[in-house]
């Protein structure tokens, strides 16, 4: 079990680079918040839980003709640099767990055995579209959530609304200097509409300073 965890969505080139695959507008100003966030929960034990995204051309999110919503251009393709995770959000000791569905049981005490990071990997926007997801957050049982990444009206918006569903108890931060979205004025509504559903919309130096998650470390 762990008290807080941190939830890290899809820091990875493709993202967060301007030179990336599908660049989010303004990624590459958050990167040093990033790897703050991710430098002290490394420092205090915090397990971080990752998602990225693992793409091959079959993906029904991939197409030539997207419609930006549901479809995209190729992104994040399995074996290239831009599906890796940049350096400054670089995981400690990752299980890597796939979109494979796995033993419930035998998954949760892997999980629970394991000292490191976690990492989902996913085929769609949605993390939770991966089956073994549940397992992670019945295993590590949250009482704190950290979330940030990219992008706020996609990735994250699906991970929020997934966490809010299956965790309804934990308390969920959202670090808004640590997220970006493809349609800020869409991101903006969403943090007021997720304020109104009980999420806590916080800057990174409310979390570094440490006070703010002191009831949980």
């Amino acid at each position: 079990m762990a008290d807080l965890i941190f939830w890290d969505v899809d820091t990875q080139f493709d993202f967060m680079r301007a030179e990336g695959a599908l660049y989010v507008p303004g990624s590459e100003e958050i990167i040093p918040v990033l790897r703050e966030l991710t430098d002290f929960a490394h420092a205090r034990g915090i397990p971080i839980v990752a998602s990225s995204d693992d793409h091959d051309l079959a993906h029904a999110e991939i197409s030539r003709t997207p419609d930006w919503r549901t479809t995209f251009p190729p992104h994040c393709m399995r074996g290239t640099p831009g599906q890796r995770k940049i350096p400054e959000t670089a995981l400690r000791n990752p299980l890597v767990i796939q979109p494979d569905p796995e033993d419930p049981a035998r998954l949760e005490a892997r999980i629970r055995a394991h000292r490191g990071d976690v990492l989902l990997l996913k085929h769609a926007l949605d993390v939770f579209t991966n089956p073994n997801a549940p397992v992670v957050l019945r295993a590590l049982a949250p009482r704190a959530i950290v979330l940030y990444g990219v992008a706020t009206d996609f990735c994250d918006r699906l991970a929020i609304e997934g966490l809010l569903d299956r965790v309804p108890d934990a308390t969920l931060f959202f670090v808004t200097d640590a997220a970006r979205a493809i349609d800020p004025k869409r991101g903006e509504e969403l943090v007021r509409d997720w304020s109104r559903r009980g999420v806590r919309p916080v800057r990174s130096e409310e979390v570094l300073r440490g006070k703010l998650l002191e009831r949980w470390l």
